[in-house]
């Protein structure tokens, strides 16, 4: 399938679908109930591994279903011991099946009180949204095959402190999975904003600067040589702007050059703690009246996260804009790894990188290199090179621009764009 006709097949009557289906399990809160087959969290995630299974069986069993755990204590906001269990499914990919792309969103809800595990918590844009992008995602994808993995996730314990993603992404190195890129969308359906703004066009996407696995002696490269603003996450982030603009209709990605939104977190911090590049997918204007609140009525103001705030078609268009994404990064080659840049007092660039062996290059049918000046947001300029590992570009200054590389297949999928040195790494094959 076109990477247009993916996003096409999104139906948003399915997301809301799946979005009352977790609604109507009370409270998802990560302490709630879990013996129950109708309320708490417990019934949320069977039912999630279900649809999982049910998405499965209609593609002849091409996603592992499986629950991945970790007994939690003592920490502020689980003090007794509670199971955190996400649930994921991965649709191996038929020439690189341990590089992985994800998509996540949370299982859990919450009310005012983080503690309150027994209230009614709907969570039907916080995070319900997620969680059916992630389902729709795989109903999409999993009619076509990639050369590299998708992992579509549930991740738990969000709110109590980001726990699921960081088991998650722990068990993937003990796994050998190569997760080269994690979209967490968290929040992806709601367009009318607590200033008043209704915008149904935009969405925001938050990535790291520098990466957190930094060491000292990497930063002293940087220092010398740039990158503070092309860590992978960051040149994720412009992969999924671009991608916007070439198959998503309407829709237009904000850039935000920051973790998370100012002193708050989300699903893809463990996955950047680990070494993972990862950013935050969302909506552009939040209703706060709408997040982490019992739900009442005070001073004719309406407070809950309800489902009748929820924007199904704008959360279809934001899965589509995973879907175009996740088609790309899975459809592309394996990264460009170990690239490498010289022209130092000379006139002329030129960039270095190695290329992969065996199955893993199936797909592959050359490169891209890519440059603009060091205060434009966006890649501008680019350079179809071939199935090289060398090349300079002639009379371009390398103190005057950025430069990247990137990884073409055959049938025109593209990898993001690779800044050279540590700073820019997606990790190698």
């Amino acid at each position: 399938m076109d990477v247009h006709d993916h996003v096409a097949a999104v139906s948003a009557a399915r997301i809301e679908s799946d979005i009352a289906t977790l609604v109507s399990f009370g409270t998802r809160h990560t302490a709630s109930e879990t013996e129950s087959e109708t309320q708490g969290i417990g019934a949320a995630r069977r039912w999630i591994h279900d649809e999982f299974q049910r998405i499965s069986a209609d593609c002849g069993g091409c996603l592992e279903v499986m629950y991945v755990s970790e007994t939690i204590s003592g920490e502020r906001r689980i003090p007794d011991p509670v199971d955190v269990v996400s649930v994921i499914a991965i649709q191996r990919g038929v020439s690189d099946p341990d590089r992985m792309v994800v998509m996540a969103g949370d299982i859990d809800s919450r009310v005012s009180d983080v503690m309150d595990a027994t209230s009614i918590s709907p969570g039907a844009n916080d995070n319900a949204s997620g969680v059916a992008g992630a389902l729709e995602a795989a109903r999409v994808l999993t009619q076509d095959q990639f050369a590299g993995s998708i992992m579509y996730a549930a991740l738990a314990g969000e709110e109590q402190g980001l726990f699921g993603g960081r088991i998650v992404a722990d068990y993937a190195l003990e796994q050998g999975w190569r997760i080269q890129a994690v979209l967490n969308n968290d929040m992806i359906g709601n367009i009318s904003g607590i200033n008043g703004v209704i915008d149904n066009s935009t969405a925001r996407v938050f990535s790291e600067g520098t990466r957190a696995t930094e060491t000292p002696e990497e930063a002293r490269i940087r220092r010398f040589t740039g990158g503070e603003v092309d860590s992978p996450s960051r040149n994720l982030a412009r992969f999924i702007d671009r991608t916007a603009d070439q198959y998503v209709p309407n829709l237009d990605v904000m850039m935000v050059y920051r973790l998370d939104r100012f002193g708050r977190g989300g699903h893809h911090r463990p996955f950047n703690d680990a070494g993972m590049p990862g950013v935050r997918i969302m909506e552009t204007y939040e209703d706060y009246n709408r997040q982490h609140q019992d739900i009442r009525v005070e001073d004719g103001i309406e407070y809950g996260d309800v489902l009748e705030a929820v924007d199904f078609d704008y959360a279809a268009k934001l899965t589509g804009l995973n879907i175009a994404t996740l088609a790309q990064l899975a459809g592309a080659p394996p990264f460009p790894a170990d690239v490498t840049i010289s022209g130092a007092v000379q006139p002329s660039t030129t960039l270095n990188w190695s290329r992969p062996e065996g199955a893993q290059a199936d797909n592959l049918m050359g490169y891209r290199v890519y440059w603009r000046l060091t205060d434009a947001p966006q890649w501008t300029h680019n350079r179809y090179v071939g199935d090289v590992t060398e090349f300079t570009l002639e009379n371009i200054v390398i103190d005057n621009y950025y430069f990247g590389v990137s990884s073409v297949a055959a049938d025109g999928s593209e990898s993001p764009v690779v800044f050279p040195g540590p700073a820019g790494s997606f990790g190698g094959y």
